[in-house]
């Protein structure tokens, strides 16, 4: 079990590109597909690793790990998680003078990108189809967006207007 661990987890690490939220979507797919947990559960498991610091993947796979063989399945899941990137980081800084004016690698750069905001974008709109947001209240991470990407506001502002909002929303309205 330990050994199907990590290398689910050594894939997931590999051969994602664009961070936590680009691995979700195959995360989902290896933990779920596996039996190893609910949709549900994994769907909590998301929201409870991104309220936390860290590396979002990190989070998710050492709950994984934890869920499935307790400590040690932790340290199996995120060794598995965290290699391919460490190896990748190392083998750049040996190689960075070589390859920084390499046309090749800007080209690379500049084709990846694309592929990486498909990678976040699917996870959100999964997330929000399983979340079973309304039309009404998809506005406000729309308009969140916008008035990070057009009108250049701090996203923490954006946070702490909606952290005031919720509260106000939960305390007063719903009440009420």
């Amino acid at each position: 079990m330990y050994w199907t661990l990590f290398i689910t987890f050594l894939k997931i690490g590999a051969f994602t590109i664009g961070g936590g939220y680009a691995m979700l979507p195959l995360i989902q797919r290896e933990v779920v597909d596996r039996g190893w947990m609910s949709k549900d559960d994994f769907i909590d498991l998301f929201a409870v690793a991104q309220s936390l610091s860290g590396i979002f993947a990190v989070n998710i796979s050492i709950f994984v790990g934890y869920k499935l063989k307790k400590i040690s399945g932790s340290i199996v899941c995120a060794l598995g998680t965290i290699l391919p990137s460490f190896l990748i980081i190392l083998a750049i800084a040996l190689f960075f003078t070589q390859i920084q004016d390499n046309i090749w690698v800007e080209k690379i750069f500049k084709g990846l990108r694309p592929a990486v905001v498909a990678l976040i974008a699917v996870p959100c709109l999964t997330t929000a189809r399983s979340v079973k947001l309304s039309k009404k209240t998809i506005i406000i991470p729309i308009l969140s967006a916008l008035l990070i990407w057009q009108a250049g506001i701090s996203p923490v502002y954006i946070i702490m207007a909606a952290i005031v909002g919720g509260l106000y929303y939960g305390l007063y309205v719903k009440k009420g």
